[in-house]
């Protein structure tokens, strides 16, 4: 058992000794039978894009935190050994990379590693020349991976040989995948301007912990996306910190809202779920090709930041799920803007939150008369809907994440856009609107012009 270090080697715990890299790790073509391949490797066929996906192994020292709300870590102890995984996603041409890095706190509350901004910015990281890297800091992703694969992965441990079952490690480990990218020997030598931490859900929360108090301690990252959760952030932090929240989200973070400042932004996304339909598409497809393997011990349906897991779908919610908002759309644009932030201080457009009557939590929100919120970012899906889309649902298993969508009738749409031309204006209006605002980019409104026009919306006997 590892000693509590005296207060004159508080600092010194802080400044480990660099993590040793093993790697790439040798692979076979993903969906191969043998499973040896890095867990859920990319849905896209990278090389075709430009880009290369390697697996290495991480290993070196961790400390224990201790990690107040609002202040400053303690270092508890040090030296416990971890051994874990991380995926490198990243241009094979040098000149294509952009500089920035973005670094992923995998979430495991479905008892694996998923990578979940991956799902939802995956493409416009590619389209821009991101490196993006996932780690896997957390007992229950590593423990998963063994599951998986207990040969490739038997190796791994961030428990300490079982000492250490709350993901105490995990902070550290975090720190010292920045430092190896920072030195390049993660990414091939490419040359590194900028690294932005991210994490959705559960992640979130971890990060919320690891942004407030050990940051502080040992600062590596430059920005923070705090993705569908996490805490209340410091005002005095030295980084830039970014919520971006669906109106799931919105349902707990209401009540501990702050300004935006200097160094800080929320975007809220009227109509989006926690899980929505591009989130769902890329792990169903992923379980399909690679199984669901849950980590031993892990509680189907728990919560939680360390050992919380699901089974996946629950047999029925109590509406139809998955907001159809595109809530991909906004991530991509706030990336956009934080990298011009870190670059040269562009502070990056405000936006509205959503309306609410009582921030509870859970908030109450405010609603038009056909049940769609007020007030946050207002897509177009939302703003010029055709049906009902909400962040919020009941029913069994994770319903409750899965907000919800139900299509207005044929004649409740003709109703709002008598022709298809009235259509497409509205949409059209909305999506330059957003645009201007700096909500979205010029792909996305594209996509979404181009997807009205070719829709059969507006008039008698609209088709969704």
């Amino acid at each position: 058992m590892k000693t509590p270090l005296k207060p004159g080697l508080l600092l010194l715990a802080t400044l480990a000794s660099a993590a040793d890299i093993t790697g790439p790790i040798a692979a076979t073509t993903p969906g191969d039978a043998s499973h040896d391949y890095p867990f859920y490797a990319a849905l896209q066929d990278l090389k075709s894009l430009g880009y290369s996906e390697q697996e290495y192994f991480i290993s070196g020292t961790a400390n224990r935190y201790e990690t107040p709300a609002l202040e400053n870590g303690k270092v508890l102890d040090s030296g416990h050994p971890y051994k874990t995984r991380v995926v490198v996603r990243r241009p094979i041409a040098a000149n294509r990379f952009n500089g920035t890095v973005v670094v992923e706190w995998n979430n495991v509350t479905s008892g694996h590693d998923l990578d979940i901004d991956w799902f939802q910015a995956g493409d416009y990281f590619i389209n821009r020349g991101y490196v993006w890297v996932g780690v896997t800091p957390q007992r229950i992703g590593v423990e998963a991976l063994k599951v998986w694969n207990a040969k490739r992965y038997g190796s791994l441990d961030v428990t300490d040989g079982g000492a250490i079952t709350n993901d105490a490690l995990s902070y550290d480990i975090f720190t010292d995948v920045a430092r190896a990218i920072r030195k390049s020997s993660l990414l091939g030598g490419l040359k590194v301007e900028r690294i932005i931490a991210t994490g959705h859900s559960q992640s979130a929360a971890r990060l919320g912990i690891y942004v407030n108090a050990v940051h502080p301690l040992a600062p590596v990252y430059d920005a923070v996306v705090l993705h569908g959760g996490g805490q209340k952030v410091r005002t005095d932090l030295d980084i830039k910190v970014w919520k971006l929240l669906s109106e799931t989200d919105v349902g707990n973070q209401a009540a501990i809202r702050q300004p935006d400042t200097k160094n800080f932004r929320t975007w809220e996304v009227a109509g989006d779920s926690h899980v929505d339909t591009q989130f769902i598409a890329s792990s169903r497809a992923l379980g399909q090709r690679d199984g669901n393997p849950i980590a031993p011990g892990a509680t189907p349906g728990g919560r939680g930041n360390t050992a919380s897991s699901s089974t996946g779908i629950p047999p029925a919610c109590d509406r139809p799920p998955y907001s159809h908002v595109p809530f991909y759309q906004v991530m991509d644009a706030a990336f956009d803007h934080l990298v011009r932030w870190l670059k040269d201080g562009t502070l990056p457009p405000a936006a509205t939150p959503i309306e609410t009557t009582s921030v509870g939590p859970p908030a109450v929100f405010a609603r038009d008369k056909s049940g769609n919120s007020l007030g946050g970012i207002r897509l177009a899906e939302h703003a010029v809907p055709t049906g009902v889309n909400t962040g919020q649902n009941t029913g069994s298993g994770f319903c409750r994440l899965y907000g919800s969508h139900e299509d207005f009738s044929a004649a409740q749409i003709d109703s709002l856009y008598p022709t298809h031309a009235a259509y497409v204006a509205a949409v059209k209006k909305v999506t330059e609107e957003n645009l201007k605002a700096g909500y979205i980019l010029k792909d996305a409104a594209d996509e979404t012009i181009r997807a009205a026009e070719k829709s059969a919306i507006g008039g008698s006997k609209s088709r969704l």
